[in-house]
């Protein structure tokens, strides 16, 4: 089993920053891509950014330049530092990886999530 603990949500004002991480534990052999996911009141869950096992990073448009994935591979943990926030960042965010065990196949798991909210 594969457990996701999210931390570092919280009240922020607009242009201010937060640091998500995501710390993951158990028998996998293999952290492959990890990614940060978010989903606003009403709207469907949308992917924020991902990394690869080798650091490749991909953005959606509406946070590049203003956030960044990274990861810890020897403490396996995931990162996400967002920068000028705004109100229409607010959402739950979640953490999501994708792992293998004892043979190639790979599954995905996902934290509980953790709420942002930019208000004034």
């Amino acid at each position: 089993q594969v457990q996701l603990l999210e931390s570092g949500g919280g009240l922020v004002q607009p242009g201010r920053s937060l640091n998500l991480s995501c710390a993951v534990s158990g028998r996998m052999s293999r952290i492959n891509i990890m990614a940060w996911y978010r989903q606003a009141p009403g709207k469907q869950r949308e992917l924020v950014a991902k990394i690869t096992s080798g650091g490749d990073t991909t953005y959606a448009d509406f946070v590049k330049g203003r956030f960044s994935i990274s990861r810890d591979n020897a403490r396996n943990t995931l990162y996400l530092q967002m920068n000028s926030l705004n109100p229409e960042d607010t959402a739950v965010y979640y953490c999501n990886v994708d792992v293998s065990f004892s043979t190639p196949q790979r599954y995905g798991y996902w934290g509980q999530g953790t709420q942002v909210t930019v208000s004034s």
